[in-house]
Protein backbone atom coordinates (compact mmCIF):
# COMPACT_ATOMS: atom_id res chain seq x y z
CA UNK A 1 0.00 0.00 0.00
CA UNK A 2 1.29 3.42 -0.93
CA UNK A 3 1.88 5.85 1.96
CA UNK A 4 -0.88 8.29 2.77
CA UNK A 5 -0.44 11.72 1.31
CA UNK A 6 -2.63 14.73 1.81
CA UNK A 7 -3.58 16.29 -1.50
CA UNK A 8 -5.63 19.31 -2.41
CA UNK A 9 -6.54 19.54 -6.06
CA UNK A 10 -6.61 22.47 -8.45
CA UNK A 11 -8.12 21.03 -11.65
CA UNK A 12 -6.68 22.78 -14.71
CA UNK A 13 -9.48 23.94 -16.94
CA UNK A 14 -8.93 26.96 -19.17
CA UNK A 15 -11.58 29.63 -18.93
CA UNK A 16 -11.76 31.33 -22.24
CA UNK A 17 -9.85 29.98 -25.09
CA UNK A 18 -6.92 31.18 -23.09
CA UNK A 19 -5.81 29.48 -19.92
CA UNK A 20 -8.10 28.52 -17.17
CA UNK A 21 -7.59 26.08 -14.44
CA UNK A 22 -9.60 24.37 -11.87
CA UNK A 23 -9.02 24.29 -8.21
CA UNK A 24 -9.99 21.37 -6.07
CA UNK A 25 -9.45 21.06 -2.39
CA UNK A 26 -9.87 17.73 -0.65
CA UNK A 27 -7.77 15.10 1.08
CA UNK A 28 -6.77 12.12 -1.02
CA UNK A 29 -4.86 8.92 -0.43
CA UNK A 30 -3.05 6.89 -3.01
CA UNK A 31 -6.10 4.67 -3.42
CA UNK A 32 -8.81 7.30 -2.98
CA UNK A 33 -10.82 9.23 -5.50
CA UNK A 34 -10.32 12.96 -5.95
CA UNK A 35 -12.86 15.00 -4.05
CA UNK A 36 -13.48 18.64 -3.30
CA UNK A 37 -14.71 21.83 -4.90
CA UNK A 38 -13.40 22.71 -8.35
CA UNK A 39 -12.45 26.13 -9.60
CA UNK A 40 -10.95 27.79 -12.65
CA UNK A 41 -7.72 29.61 -13.44
CA UNK A 42 -8.60 32.98 -14.94
CA UNK A 43 -6.19 33.44 -17.83
CA UNK A 44 -5.98 36.96 -19.25
CA UNK A 45 -3.77 36.32 -22.27
CA UNK A 46 -5.47 36.71 -25.61
CA UNK A 47 -7.58 39.17 -27.55
CA UNK A 48 -11.31 39.83 -27.55
CA UNK A 49 -11.72 38.49 -24.02
CA UNK A 50 -15.00 39.18 -22.25
CA UNK A 51 -15.07 41.78 -19.46
CA UNK A 52 -14.60 40.52 -15.89
CA UNK A 53 -18.31 40.69 -15.18
CA UNK A 54 -19.08 38.31 -18.05
CA UNK A 55 -16.13 36.04 -17.19
CA UNK A 56 -17.33 35.67 -13.60
CA UNK A 57 -20.80 34.83 -14.91
CA UNK A 58 -19.25 32.07 -17.01
CA UNK A 59 -17.36 30.70 -14.01
CA UNK A 60 -20.51 30.55 -11.93
CA UNK A 61 -22.52 29.04 -14.81
CA UNK A 62 -20.36 25.91 -14.76
CA UNK A 63 -20.41 25.57 -10.98
CA UNK A 64 -16.91 26.84 -10.22
CA UNK A 65 -16.24 27.31 -6.52
CA UNK A 66 -12.80 28.91 -6.81
CA UNK A 67 -10.84 31.13 -9.14
CA UNK A 68 -7.10 31.65 -9.46
CA UNK A 69 -5.62 34.84 -10.91
CA UNK A 70 -2.12 35.24 -12.30
CA UNK A 71 -1.89 38.68 -10.71
CA UNK A 72 -4.05 40.80 -8.39
CA UNK A 73 -6.15 42.46 -11.09
CA UNK A 74 -8.35 44.97 -9.23
CA UNK A 75 -11.12 44.93 -11.86
CA UNK A 76 -11.49 41.16 -11.54
CA UNK A 77 -11.29 41.23 -7.75
CA UNK A 78 -13.95 43.95 -7.66
CA UNK A 79 -16.20 41.75 -9.79
CA UNK A 80 -15.67 38.84 -7.38
CA UNK A 81 -16.81 40.99 -4.44
CA UNK A 82 -19.87 39.56 -2.78
CA UNK A 83 -19.75 36.26 -4.68
CA UNK A 84 -19.22 32.80 -3.21
CA UNK A 85 -16.05 32.26 -5.26
CA UNK A 86 -12.81 31.81 -3.30
CA UNK A 87 -9.92 33.67 -4.91
CA UNK A 88 -6.20 32.99 -5.24
CA UNK A 89 -4.01 35.90 -6.30
CA UNK A 90 -0.42 36.01 -7.47
CA UNK A 91 2.63 38.21 -7.04
CA UNK A 92 4.20 38.33 -10.55
CA UNK A 93 7.64 36.75 -10.99
CA UNK A 94 9.36 40.05 -11.68
CA UNK A 95 8.34 41.48 -8.30
CA UNK A 96 9.84 38.67 -6.23
CA UNK A 97 13.30 40.27 -5.78
CA UNK A 98 11.74 43.55 -4.60
CA UNK A 99 9.45 41.77 -2.15
CA UNK A 100 12.41 39.84 -0.79
CA UNK A 101 14.63 42.89 -0.41
CA UNK A 102 12.24 45.20 1.40
CA UNK A 103 9.53 44.54 3.98
CA UNK A 104 8.05 47.94 3.16
CA UNK A 105 7.56 46.85 -0.45
CA UNK A 106 5.78 43.67 0.64
CA UNK A 107 3.60 45.66 3.05
CA UNK A 108 2.71 48.19 0.37
CA UNK A 109 1.87 45.49 -2.18
CA UNK A 110 -0.47 43.74 0.23
CA UNK A 111 -2.01 47.04 1.36
CA UNK A 112 -2.57 48.20 -2.23
CA UNK A 113 -3.71 44.96 -3.84
CA UNK A 114 -5.41 42.89 -1.15
CA UNK A 115 -6.56 45.08 1.73
CA UNK A 116 -9.19 46.91 -0.40
CA UNK A 117 -10.89 43.53 -0.96
CA UNK A 118 -10.27 42.07 2.49
CA UNK A 119 -13.91 42.18 3.57
CA UNK A 120 -15.65 41.74 0.19
CA UNK A 121 -13.71 38.95 -1.57
CA UNK A 122 -13.06 35.47 -0.21
CA UNK A 123 -9.26 35.67 -0.54
CA UNK A 124 -7.70 32.23 -0.02
CA UNK A 125 -4.13 31.96 -1.35
CA UNK A 126 -1.30 34.35 -2.18
CA UNK A 127 0.95 32.65 -4.73
CA UNK A 128 4.44 34.10 -5.01
CA UNK A 129 5.44 33.67 -8.64
CA UNK A 130 4.40 31.16 -11.25
CA UNK A 131 6.66 28.16 -12.02
CA UNK A 132 9.80 30.23 -11.47
CA UNK A 133 12.00 27.15 -11.09
CA UNK A 134 11.22 26.25 -14.70
CA UNK A 135 12.67 29.53 -15.98
CA UNK A 136 16.45 29.29 -16.04
CA UNK A 137 16.77 32.87 -17.29
CA UNK A 138 15.90 34.08 -13.75
CA UNK A 139 17.99 31.47 -11.96
CA UNK A 140 20.33 34.04 -10.45
CA UNK A 141 18.04 37.06 -10.28
CA UNK A 142 14.96 35.45 -8.71
CA UNK A 143 15.37 31.88 -7.44
CA UNK A 144 17.55 32.85 -4.43
CA UNK A 145 14.94 35.40 -3.31
CA UNK A 146 11.81 33.23 -3.43
CA UNK A 147 11.64 32.08 0.19
CA UNK A 148 12.56 35.48 1.61
CA UNK A 149 9.80 37.09 -0.47
CA UNK A 150 7.31 34.50 0.79
CA UNK A 151 8.34 35.16 4.39
CA UNK A 152 7.92 38.92 4.03
CA UNK A 153 4.52 38.59 2.36
CA UNK A 154 3.41 36.12 5.02
CA UNK A 155 4.32 38.72 7.64
CA UNK A 156 2.47 41.42 5.69
CA UNK A 157 -0.71 39.33 5.57
CA UNK A 158 -0.63 39.02 9.35
CA UNK A 159 0.00 42.74 9.75
CA UNK A 160 -3.04 43.55 7.62
CA UNK A 161 -5.37 41.03 9.29
CA UNK A 162 -5.35 38.58 6.38
CA UNK A 163 -4.24 35.67 8.52
CA UNK A 164 -6.47 33.13 6.74
CA UNK A 165 -4.58 33.56 3.46
CA UNK A 166 -1.88 30.97 2.86
CA UNK A 167 1.34 31.84 1.04
CA UNK A 168 2.77 29.46 -1.55
CA UNK A 169 4.29 29.28 -5.04
CA UNK A 170 3.35 27.17 -8.06
CA UNK A 171 5.87 24.65 -9.35
CA UNK A 172 5.84 22.49 -12.47
CA UNK A 173 6.69 18.80 -12.69
CA UNK A 174 10.14 19.69 -14.01
CA UNK A 175 11.26 20.44 -10.44
CA UNK A 176 11.87 16.69 -10.35
CA UNK A 177 15.13 15.27 -11.56
CA UNK A 178 13.65 11.77 -11.56
CA UNK A 179 9.93 11.00 -11.70
CA UNK A 180 9.71 7.39 -12.88
CA UNK A 181 9.15 5.02 -11.29
CA UNK A 182 7.19 7.23 -8.87
CA UNK A 183 8.92 5.76 -5.82
CA UNK A 184 12.22 7.10 -7.20
CA UNK A 185 10.95 10.67 -7.30
CA UNK A 186 13.65 13.18 -6.40
CA UNK A 187 14.03 16.93 -6.84
CA UNK A 188 16.58 18.31 -9.31
CA UNK A 189 20.05 18.53 -7.84
CA UNK A 190 20.35 22.26 -8.65
CA UNK A 191 17.35 23.17 -6.47
CA UNK A 192 16.99 20.39 -3.88
CA UNK A 193 19.13 21.89 -1.12
CA UNK A 194 19.27 25.62 -1.97
CA UNK A 195 15.57 26.07 -2.79
CA UNK A 196 13.36 23.08 -2.02
CA UNK A 197 14.52 22.46 1.56
CA UNK A 198 13.93 26.05 2.76
CA UNK A 199 10.70 26.23 0.72
CA UNK A 200 9.29 23.05 2.27
CA UNK A 201 10.42 24.20 5.70
CA UNK A 202 8.49 27.46 5.23
CA UNK A 203 5.38 25.65 3.98
CA UNK A 204 5.44 23.28 6.91
CA UNK A 205 6.00 26.04 9.46
CA UNK A 206 3.26 28.26 8.03
CA UNK A 207 0.85 25.36 7.49
CA UNK A 208 0.64 26.12 3.81
CA UNK A 209 0.72 23.85 0.75
CA UNK A 210 2.98 22.60 -2.02
CA UNK A 211 1.27 23.92 -5.17
CA UNK A 212 1.92 21.66 -8.17
CA UNK A 213 1.08 22.09 -11.85
CA UNK A 214 0.62 18.53 -13.12
CA UNK A 215 -0.48 17.64 -16.65
CA UNK A 216 -1.05 13.93 -17.36
CA UNK A 217 -1.43 14.39 -21.18
CA UNK A 218 1.76 13.85 -23.09
CA UNK A 219 3.69 12.86 -19.98
CA UNK A 220 5.30 10.04 -21.96
CA UNK A 221 4.59 7.44 -19.32
CA UNK A 222 2.91 4.06 -19.37
CA UNK A 223 0.93 4.30 -16.16
CA UNK A 224 -2.72 3.41 -15.64
CA UNK A 225 -3.19 6.50 -13.50
CA UNK A 226 -1.00 9.24 -14.97
CA UNK A 227 -2.07 11.98 -12.60
CA UNK A 228 -1.60 9.78 -9.56
CA UNK A 229 1.86 8.84 -10.81
CA UNK A 230 2.86 12.49 -10.82
CA UNK A 231 1.55 13.04 -7.32
CA UNK A 232 3.32 9.93 -6.05
CA UNK A 233 6.62 11.09 -7.57
CA UNK A 234 6.43 14.53 -5.95
CA UNK A 235 5.38 13.01 -2.63
CA UNK A 236 8.38 10.66 -2.80
CA UNK A 237 10.69 13.61 -3.48
CA UNK A 238 9.31 15.57 -0.52
CA UNK A 239 9.63 12.50 1.70
CA UNK A 240 13.29 12.09 0.71
CA UNK A 241 13.96 15.59 2.03
CA UNK A 242 12.09 14.85 5.25
CA UNK A 243 8.88 16.79 4.49
CA UNK A 244 6.22 14.16 3.95
CA UNK A 245 3.75 16.16 6.09
CA UNK A 246 3.50 19.14 3.72
CA UNK A 247 0.08 18.93 2.01
CA UNK A 248 0.25 18.68 -1.78
CA UNK A 249 -2.03 20.91 -3.87
CA UNK A 250 -2.57 20.50 -7.59
CA UNK A 251 -2.64 24.10 -8.80
CA UNK A 252 -3.17 23.11 -12.43
CA UNK A 253 -4.17 19.92 -14.16
CA UNK A 254 -6.40 18.94 -17.02
CA UNK A 255 -6.53 17.78 -20.61
CA UNK A 256 -6.13 19.91 -23.77
CA UNK A 257 -8.93 20.15 -26.33
CA UNK A 258 -6.35 20.43 -29.11
CA UNK A 259 -2.60 20.59 -29.44
CA UNK A 260 0.58 20.05 -31.37
CA UNK A 261 0.95 17.41 -34.05
CA UNK A 262 2.80 15.07 -31.71
CA UNK A 263 0.45 15.54 -28.76
CA UNK A 264 -1.39 12.24 -28.69
CA UNK A 265 -4.97 12.37 -27.45
CA UNK A 266 -5.23 16.18 -27.32
CA UNK A 267 -8.81 16.59 -28.52
CA UNK A 268 -12.20 17.81 -27.34
CA UNK A 269 -13.54 14.36 -26.55
CA UNK A 270 -10.71 13.37 -24.24
CA UNK A 271 -10.65 16.80 -22.58
CA UNK A 272 -14.35 16.60 -21.78
CA UNK A 273 -14.11 13.04 -20.44
CA UNK A 274 -11.10 13.80 -18.26
CA UNK A 275 -12.49 16.99 -16.75
CA UNK A 276 -16.01 15.68 -16.28
CA UNK A 277 -14.72 12.61 -14.49
CA UNK A 278 -12.45 14.69 -12.30
CA UNK A 279 -15.38 16.94 -11.41
CA UNK A 280 -17.39 13.88 -10.43
CA UNK A 281 -14.64 12.66 -8.20
CA UNK A 282 -13.83 9.63 -10.33
CA UNK A 283 -10.45 8.01 -9.69
CA UNK A 284 -7.95 9.37 -12.22
CA UNK A 285 -7.35 5.77 -13.29
CA UNK A 286 -10.65 5.99 -15.14
CA UNK A 287 -9.44 8.91 -17.19
CA UNK A 288 -8.24 8.63 -20.80
CA UNK A 289 -4.60 7.55 -20.83
CA UNK A 290 -2.64 7.25 -24.09
CA UNK A 291 -0.05 4.50 -23.64
CA UNK A 292 3.56 5.39 -24.33
CA UNK A 293 6.96 4.40 -23.06
CA UNK A 294 8.66 5.80 -19.94
CA UNK A 295 10.03 9.29 -20.22
CA UNK A 296 10.33 12.69 -18.56
CA UNK A 297 7.31 14.75 -17.56
CA UNK A 298 6.44 17.47 -20.06
CA UNK A 299 4.48 20.72 -19.87
CA UNK A 300 1.06 21.15 -21.44
CA UNK A 301 0.41 22.00 -25.07
CA UNK A 302 2.56 24.76 -26.50
CA UNK A 303 -0.47 26.99 -26.95
CA UNK A 304 -2.60 28.10 -23.98
CA UNK A 305 -5.66 28.36 -26.21
CA UNK A 306 -6.00 24.56 -26.17
CA UNK A 307 -6.78 24.55 -22.46
CA UNK A 308 -9.93 26.66 -22.50
CA UNK A 309 -13.43 25.56 -21.60
CA UNK A 310 -14.94 28.69 -23.19
CA UNK A 311 -14.32 30.56 -26.40
CA UNK A 312 -13.92 34.36 -26.10
CA UNK A 313 -17.55 34.81 -27.18
CA UNK A 314 -18.69 32.85 -24.13
CA UNK A 315 -19.77 29.64 -25.83
CA UNK A 316 -18.43 26.42 -24.36
CA UNK A 317 -15.78 24.31 -26.03
CA UNK A 318 -17.67 21.37 -24.52
CA UNK A 319 -20.27 20.98 -21.80
CA UNK A 320 -18.90 20.83 -18.27
CA UNK A 321 -20.36 20.95 -14.77
CA UNK A 322 -17.68 21.50 -12.14
CA UNK A 323 -20.01 20.38 -9.37
CA UNK A 324 -20.02 16.94 -10.99
CA UNK A 325 -23.77 16.60 -10.66
CA UNK A 326 -24.84 16.57 -14.32
CA UNK A 327 -24.74 13.25 -16.24
CA UNK A 328 -23.23 13.04 -19.72
CA UNK A 329 -26.73 12.83 -21.18
CA UNK A 330 -27.30 16.44 -20.13
CA UNK A 331 -24.63 17.63 -22.57
CA UNK A 332 -24.45 17.66 -26.36
CA UNK A 333 -22.75 14.61 -27.94
CA UNK A 334 -18.96 14.86 -28.09
CA UNK A 335 -17.06 14.70 -31.39
CA UNK A 336 -15.02 11.62 -32.13
CA UNK A 337 -11.40 11.56 -31.01
CA UNK A 338 -9.18 12.32 -33.99
CA UNK A 339 -5.61 11.92 -32.77
CA UNK A 340 -5.42 9.08 -30.28
CA UNK A 341 -2.69 7.53 -32.42
CA UNK A 342 0.78 9.00 -33.01
CA UNK A 343 1.22 11.33 -35.99
CA UNK A 344 3.18 9.38 -38.58
CA UNK A 345 4.65 12.18 -40.69
CA UNK A 346 7.67 14.43 -40.19
CA UNK A 347 7.41 17.39 -37.81
CA UNK A 348 9.74 20.37 -37.46
CA UNK A 349 10.10 23.07 -34.80
CA UNK A 350 10.37 26.55 -36.30
CA UNK A 351 9.99 30.21 -35.38
CA UNK A 352 6.31 30.98 -34.86
CA UNK A 353 4.66 33.28 -37.41
CA UNK A 354 4.87 36.91 -36.34
CA UNK A 355 7.80 36.32 -33.98
CA UNK A 356 10.57 36.91 -36.52
CA UNK A 357 11.06 40.51 -35.36
CA UNK A 358 11.43 39.62 -31.67
CA UNK A 359 15.19 39.73 -32.10
CA UNK A 360 16.18 40.09 -28.45
CA UNK A 361 13.95 37.24 -27.29
CA UNK A 362 15.02 35.05 -30.22
CA UNK A 363 18.70 35.62 -29.48
CA UNK A 364 18.18 34.63 -25.83
CA UNK A 365 16.22 31.53 -26.86
CA UNK A 366 18.96 30.52 -29.31
CA UNK A 367 21.56 30.87 -26.56
CA UNK A 368 19.46 28.68 -24.26
CA UNK A 369 18.82 26.00 -26.91
CA UNK A 370 22.45 25.84 -27.98
CA UNK A 371 23.50 25.61 -24.35
CA UNK A 372 21.35 22.50 -23.89
CA UNK A 373 22.17 20.47 -27.00
CA UNK A 374 25.28 18.42 -27.63
CA UNK A 375 28.53 20.34 -27.51
CA UNK A 376 29.38 21.88 -30.87
CA UNK A 377 25.95 21.18 -32.34
CA UNK A 378 25.29 24.88 -32.97
CA UNK A 379 28.63 25.50 -34.62
CA UNK A 380 26.88 25.71 -37.99
CA UNK A 381 25.15 28.97 -37.02
CA UNK A 382 28.29 30.53 -35.57
CA UNK A 383 30.33 32.99 -37.70
CA UNK A 384 31.91 31.01 -40.52
CA UNK A 385 29.49 28.11 -40.09
CA UNK A 386 27.59 26.58 -43.01
CA UNK A 387 24.23 27.92 -41.76
CA UNK A 388 25.38 31.26 -40.41
CA UNK A 389 23.68 34.42 -41.61
CA UNK A 390 24.79 37.83 -40.45
CA UNK A 391 22.14 39.76 -38.48
CA UNK A 392 19.50 37.07 -38.80
CA UNK A 393 18.27 35.90 -35.36
CA UNK A 394 15.18 34.30 -36.91
CA UNK A 395 17.30 32.22 -39.27
CA UNK A 396 19.53 31.01 -36.44
CA UNK A 397 16.51 30.41 -34.19
CA UNK A 398 14.90 28.14 -36.78
CA UNK A 399 18.03 26.01 -36.70
CA UNK A 400 18.50 26.05 -32.91
CA UNK A 401 14.83 25.41 -32.06
CA UNK A 402 14.63 22.40 -34.33
CA UNK A 403 17.96 21.07 -33.13
CA UNK A 404 16.90 21.31 -29.49
CA UNK A 405 13.48 19.82 -30.06
CA UNK A 406 14.67 16.90 -32.17
CA UNK A 407 17.19 16.00 -29.46
CA UNK A 408 14.87 16.32 -26.46
CA UNK A 409 11.33 15.68 -27.74
CA UNK A 410 11.40 12.00 -26.78
CA UNK A 411 12.22 12.91 -23.18
CA UNK A 412 9.66 15.68 -22.81
CA UNK A 413 11.26 18.67 -24.53
CA UNK A 414 8.74 21.01 -26.13
CA UNK A 415 8.66 23.23 -29.20
CA UNK A 416 7.55 26.38 -27.44
CA UNK A 417 10.32 28.69 -26.19
CA UNK A 418 7.91 31.07 -24.45
CA UNK A 419 5.71 31.28 -27.54
CA UNK A 420 8.53 31.97 -29.99
CA UNK A 421 8.37 28.51 -31.60
CA UNK A 422 5.72 26.31 -33.16
CA UNK A 423 5.50 22.93 -34.83
CA UNK A 424 4.96 22.52 -38.55
CA UNK A 425 4.45 19.58 -40.90
CA UNK A 426 5.37 21.77 -43.88
CA UNK A 427 9.00 21.14 -44.72
CA UNK A 428 10.79 24.39 -43.71
CA UNK A 429 13.88 23.37 -45.65
CA UNK A 430 12.20 24.41 -48.90
CA UNK A 431 13.68 26.49 -50.26
CA UNK A 432 15.96 28.02 -47.63
CA UNK A 433 17.09 25.69 -44.84
CA UNK A 434 17.59 22.45 -46.76
CA UNK A 435 21.12 21.79 -45.58
CA UNK A 436 20.50 23.29 -42.17
CA UNK A 437 17.31 21.95 -40.59
CA UNK A 438 17.57 18.50 -42.11
CA UNK A 439 21.18 17.77 -41.24
CA UNK A 440 22.30 19.63 -38.12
Amino acid sequence: MAPLRQIHLHLQLPLLVVVVVVVVVGAVTAQAAVSGALGVNYGQLGSDLPPPSRAVQLLRSVGAARVKLYDANPAILATLAGTELQASVMLPNQLIPAAAANQSFADLWVASNLVPFRSSVRLRFLLVGNEILSDYSIRNSTWPHLIRAMERLHRSLKTHSLRRMKVGTTLAMDVLGTSFPPSAGVFRSDIADPVMVPLLRFLLRSRSFFFLDAYPPGSGLTYTNLLDQQLDAVFAAMTRLGFRDVPLVIAETGWPNGGDYDQIGANVRNAAIFNRNLARGCPPSRQPAPRRGPGRQSPPSSSPRHWGIFYPNGTGVYGIDLTGKKPDAAFAPLPAATNNEPFKGKIWCVVAPGKERNTTELAAAVAYACGQVKAGACRAISPGGSCYRRDSPAWHAGYAFNLYWQQFRSSGGTCYFNGLATQTIKDPSKPHLLSCLNSP
